[in-house]
């Protein structure tokens, strides 16, 4: 059975980001060379869609579900099947999303990714090659398709409800928190000079600064704030870059010992070693010299500022003393509704399971909300990563009877045991490893 797809352009749909359309992707990640000039995306998309098209063809979920390799990756949307194979290496989010979804149905996750799906359909266009057949299901027959129709009828209420809309309010006083506790660091050393103990506090101070502004980057990131992607993006550049800044074959780590590891080297050099130098490497193979500069206002205020008192050396001494304090915190924040979750990359889980089963929460209170900068709703984040946080203490309710309905936990603990269970689970996953590779070596 075929039909004939009717072109549905919209001249209000526009990107302006650009895309280097002739770039051909090396192994190593860098782009070989091109004699293709850069064109915006929003051109190419409009004359691939100006093209004549073709007869699609139906497919099966058998059909589809072949096409879940690296190289031939076909996912469906809302009933339509997707070739992303070739968009894979320009996907904004990376490829790696784009094949973890290939041969399976993508829409919850594509709408929970995507505020404004309208201005990615323009993208989508050339990529259709056919839809479902009228006889096969929304999903993969694996899934629960009333849990997949529940849950889309809770985002269309939380929509109805303007859940996804973000008090700028909310966002300008966590900004001014963050600023504020800058510039009292600064003020007290220059009133009361830089001895130990007022550098000690000072150190507090700016932890706490560099903390919140890692939870507001973070919200800008997920295009949280600011309905067009392009401010989100503005802000996240400013926040982050001005205000911020287990496998057989590794032999030479004992992953039994690794809750130990934990806190002698994962969780101090997290932030002032980890990502740090992975940012650096990044910028430096996307030739990013723009976010170069933007990294570089962040030295240079605390140059600035700081250097007066504290000299060169002291003031690196000062910037990664911080970095290694607020390493601890945004570690443990982070991994505490993650790693003492289940997690498998090999189950076809529909989008509201997988989210729920690998992630948990911690009690609601005003300390733990500022505290972990709303990531103790990490169900609710995971669910609706668009969503601004200020909004997550009312979704998740609703999230929670969704899940008592169809018989799925909802994992909600005090702060203290999540921080626990982290050192817990690592110390478990530890003592399986060396049970499979150590007391097994042969299997």
């Amino acid at each position: 059975m075929t039909f004939e797809e009717k072109p549905e352009g919209n001249g209000s749909l526009v990107d302006e980001n650009q895309l280097d359309l002739g770039a051909k992707h090396q192994a190593n990640g860098k782009p070989a060379a091109s004699v293709r000039a850069k064109l915006p995306a929003r051109q190419e998309a409009k004359a691939k869609c100006s093209l004549p098209r073709k007869s699609l063809s139906t497919y099966t979920w058998q059909e589809i579900q072949r096409h879940n390799q690296e190289t031939d990756q076909w996912l469906v949307i809302n009933r339509k099947v997707y070739d992303v194979t070739g968009w894979a290496d320009r996907h904004p989010g990376g490829r790696l999303v784009l094949n973890h979804c290939a041969g399976e149905d993508a829409t919850d996750v594509f709408r929970a990714m995507h505020p404004d799906p309208d201005i990615v359909r323009l993208y989508l266009k050339p990529l259709l090659i056919g839809e479902l057949a009228p006889e096969e299901p929304n999903q993969e027959r694996n899934k629960n398709s009333q849990l997949v129709e529940d849950f889309q009828e809770l985002r269309r209420t939380l929509e109805t409800l303007n859940m996804f809309n973000a008090n700028l309010g909310f966002f300008f006083l966590h900004l001014a928190q963050v600023l504020i506790l800058e510039a009292l660091a600064w003020v007290i050393v220059w009133h009361f000079g830089s001895g130990w103990l007022i550098t000690i506090f000072i150190s507090f101070l700016l932890t706490v600064a560099q903390a919140q502004g890692s939870f507001l980057q973070h919200d800008t990131g997920h295009l949280c704030i600011f309905k067009k992607p392009k401010w989100n993006r503005l802000m996240q550049k400013f926040v982050m870059s001005h205000l911020k800044y287990g496998k057989n074959k590794i032999k030479f780590i004992n992953y039994e010992k690794q809750h130990l590891y934990f806190h002698v080297s994962w969780a101090p050099f997290l932030i002032p070693v980890y990502f740090n130098l992975d940012s650096i490497l990044a910028m430096y193979r996307r030739r990013d010299w723009e976010d170069f500069a933007w990294v570089s206002t962040f030295y240079i205020r605390h140059f600035i500022t700081f250097g007066p008192f504290y000299g060169i050396f002291g003031t690196m001494v000062l910037i990664y003393l911080v970095k290694l304090l607020e390493s601890f915190w945004v570690a443990y924040v982070t991994q505490m509704s993650h790693i003492p979750m289940k997690m498998s990359t090999e189950e076809n889980q529909d989008w509201f399971s997988s989210q729920v089963l690998t992630t948990c929460n911690v009690e609601q209170s005003f300390f733990n909300d500022w505290f972990t900068g709303h990531l103790n709703f990490q169900t609710e984040h995971h669910l609706f990563p668009t969503m601004p946080r200020h909004n997550y203490h009312k979704v998740a309710p609703l999230v929670k009877s969704l899940c008592a309905k169809h018989g799925l936990p909802y994992v909600n603990k005090p702060i203290l045991k999540a921080f626990g269970d982290v050192i817990r689970a690592l110390k478990k996953s530890g003592a399986l490893w060396k049970e499979a590779y150590c007391m097994h070596p042969e299997t």
